[in-house]
């Protein structure tokens, strides 16, 4: 039984009672601010330290770097920021936003819009836009925001999420009836149009590995294709889906796919280790050494215009239906 309000006995600060109020609050808050920035470091690379271990990639310098790159990937595939239809949202949530980059331009070309970006790290620029918010948090955890969104945007969350469809559920719950969502996301599985990516090379061998670790880890490396089906599941409607393959390196003909590649090929490149450090290490016992081997051997192969690798991309806009009026009787 939970103890009635009047059973909570009250601490005594004395007759200095509001300054040794405030001297403890401000200890706790610096103790629990200073928890959620001890990072823990692995093979050279800095990772979360709240709830550790639920996200597997760093969350340092070199890692900000790659995010960026494939925020303007993404936006070069798209041709824009988003696809989704708004025109004047009031509220708008940020899944997994990273170093908040899309949170941030989104919140200057809409300056009356309250943005709200949340992760597991707290590596955010300190001075945003009064419109810009950022919060630690895990979008798995329930959520408790106090009021709906008119638009909630994820994207590259590919190996970082243990349950889509609750996920999705909470989306749904969240979005004001009449708002929209936008999923984008990768599937990470590595493809070749002309089978030009050997079994057992070295690009096989490290996407092969990072797909099964990850699977075992728990988490999803291929949402980008399961996207509509759990999106239409939850109750969405006006589904609007798209798909680009994303070549990685200039090979392909198209002018739109060949830049695509140039991007992809960069933020491929500068993420092999960051994707594998962890799990390659903790999960299969390599030593540093064997990881940084096999991550040359890829760019080498990268770099090879007769080796045709390529993932694929899937972005997903819906919207939550209105609500029914009661018939009158």
């Amino acid at each position: 039984m939970e103890p009635a309000v009047d059973d909570v006995p009250v601490d005594d600060y004395g007759s200095s009672a509001d300054s040794a109020y405030d001297s403890e609050i401000a200890s706790y808050t610096t103790s629990l601010a200073s928890s959620i920035v001890d990072y823990k470091h692995h093979m050279g690379r800095r990772f979360h330290a709240y709830k550790e271990g639920s996200y597997m990639f760093p969350n340092d310098e070199k890692e900000q770097d790659r995010l960026d790159i494939m925020h303007k990937l993404i936006e070069v595939a798209l041709g824009q920021p988003y696809l989704a239809p708004i025109k004047e949202p009031k509220r708008a949530l940020d899944i997994g936003t990273g170093t908040g980059i899309w949170a941030l331009e989104f919140g200057d070309r809409f300056p009356h819009c309250d943005v709200l970006g949340n992760d597991l790290s707290p590596v955010q620029p300190r001075w945003v836009p009064p419109n810009v918010h950022f919060e630690v948090d895990d979008v798995e955890a329930p959520w408790t925001y106090a009021q709906k969104f008119d638009f909630i945007h994820c994207r590259s969350m590919y190996s970082a999420i243990k349950d889509w469809p609750k996920l999705v559920a909470q989306a749904y719950e969240f979005t004001k009836p009449g708002g929209w969502v936008e999923f984008c996301d990768l599937d990470t599985k590595l493809q070749s149009p002309d089978n030009s990516v050997l079994p057992g090379s070295a690009m096989a061998t490290h996407n092969a590995n990072f797909s099964k670790l990850t699977e075992e880890h728990g988490t999803e490396p291929n949402p980008g294709s399961k996207l509509e089906g759990w999106i239409r599941a939850q109750g969405f409607t006006d589904i609007r889906t798209k798909h680009w393959p994303l070549p990685i390196g200039t090979w392909a003909k198209d002018k739109h796919l060949k830049e695509i590649g140039s991007w992809m090929y960069l933020q491929t490149t500068e993420g092999l280790e960051g994707f594998v450090a962890f799990l390659f290490t903790t999960r299969l016992g390599w030593e540093k050494e064997e990881v940084d081997v096999l991550c040359a051997k890829v760019r080498q192969q990268l770099k090879d215009p007769k080796v045709h690798g390529m993932l694929n991309l899937y972005n997903v806009v819906a919207r939550k239906p209105e609500e029914k009026k009661a018939e009158e009787a």
